[in-house]
């Protein structure tokens, strides 16, 4: 099968590749360039444990082709901290304790994170329905909904409002 050269920039840097066609965006993104935060779960797009943020939109990479990101713009978990200090909801999820064994959370963080830019002040109910598409087998979500809640407290504060 014919490769084909995308470009994507990914967390800020941009990336050029050889890919074949049928290549999946999380295997580009765990195996080309070694960004192993995203997680394979269901690989179905059920359960968002591979949840990454594509020109503004969040995207199950699981079951979206690498080639289909030719000249978009892709966040991963990796790229949510700003030269090592945390992004609200990775704070959010560790003051809050939102995770339990870890396997959810990269993609938690990311949905947050997009959630947070489409409704900046949600109620706990918008907060539940903004992350159902993600899956914990852990947490009883609880903690999760109170990640959320305190980094859209966060992203309110003046000196993070930009973050």
């Amino acid at each position: 099968m014919a490769k084909k050269i995308i470009t994507v920039n990914v967390n800020g840097k941009a990336q050029e590749k050889a890919v074949e066609p049928r290549t999946l965006l999380i295997h580009f993104l765990r195996e080309e360039l070694n960004l192993t935060g995203a997680h394979i779960g269901c690989e179905t797009s059920h359960c968002g444990a591979c949840t990454v943020d594509i020109d503004g939109r969040s995207v199950k990479s699981c079951t979206h082709l690498a080639v289909q990101c030719d000249g978009s713009e892709v966040l991963t978990v990796e790229g949510l901290a700003n030269k090592g200090v945390l992004h609200a909801v990775q704070e959010g999820f560790y003051k809050e304790h939102g995770l339990q064994c870890g396997f959810c959370t990269p993609g938690m963080l990311m949905r947050a994170y997009r959630f947070l830019q489409e409704n900046p002040n949600p109620t706990e109910a918008e907060i539940r329905m903004g992350m159902s598409g993600n899956l914990c087998r852990c947490t009883g979500y609880q903690n999760i909904v109170k990640a959320v809640q305190y980094a859209a407290r966060k992203l309110q504060e003046p000196s993070t409002a930009a973050a």
